[in-house]
């Protein structure tokens, strides 16, 4: 009994200090705003999925040679496999072995990690020579994309005061300290070209008088929110 009487207590009190502290908070004069900010980067870390399937050859190729092609298609293009590419999985197609006791079809996948359009290009083109050609974009990023979380960020709160200033000023006032700063609702995108085939076509096509290939991705839109709060003075 003494400890429900003690948690109605601590209840009561809690709320009595929150209706004070948003009593005060209310009386004061104050001036509330949104700032906003946004900025685009190109993405600099595009992750490729690579799938080597024996199964894509019907059992004529084995992984360990696909493999081999795969390393130096993509040494061709200038990629440092020991630093960008990493094996993710590898099974064994179970499926195929009950429909046939005589063949195990092996699967390896791969992540690739390259840093611009063109090269994205080049590898699709490279690996359908080597007939690989199960291969789809997974995300693309920025290598310093919390950075410019942080500046947009800045950038929006730095909006937010200058438009209380300019706010207060059209009615001969001015704003103080800031009461309140909280991040609304935002927003990330980092879209790519959704359909890898049409991605691929694309390079296939996308030729430049010099014999490059022209391509490139949308870029990573970091977009903020900041709701501050003044004093109004």
């Amino acid at each position: 009994m003494k400890n429900i009487i003690s948690l109605i207590a601590l209840f009561f009190t809690l709320s009595v200090y929150s209706q004070n502290c948003e009593k005060n908070y209310i009386d004061q004069n104050l001036i509330e705003v949104i700032g906003k900010a946004e900025i685009e980067v190109v993405p600099d870390l595009i992750f490729i999925k690579i799938l080597i399937n024996e199964k894509d050859t019907k059992n004529k190729i084995p992984v360990t040679e696909l493999e081999i092609q795969m390393a130096e298609k993509l040494k061709s293009i200038g990629i440092n496999i020991d630093q960008d590419l990493k094996v993710k999985d590898l099974s064994s197609n179970f499926k195929s072995y009950l429909l046939s006791k005589n063949e195990i079809f092996l699967s390896k996948e791969y992540q690739l990690v390259v840093h611009d359009a063109l090269t994205t290009s080049k590898v699709f083109l490279e690996l359908e020579k080597a007939g690989i050609s199960n291969i789809s974009i997974e995300r693309l990023d920025h290598s310093k994309i919390e950075e410019y979380r942080k500046d947009v960020k800045i950038k929006a709160i730095k909006a937010a005061k200058e438009k209380a200033e300019f706010l207060a000023q059209a009615i001969s006032q001015s704003i103080g300290r800031a009461l309140l700063i909280q991040e609304q609702q935002n927003s990330f995108s980092n879209n790519y070209v959704a359909n890898n085939a049409v991605f691929y076509e694309y390079s296939k096509s996308g030729f430049s008088s010099a014999g490059e290939l022209e391509v490139d991705f949308e870029k990573i839109k970091l977009e903020y929110s900041i709701k501050c709060v003044f004093e109004l003075k």
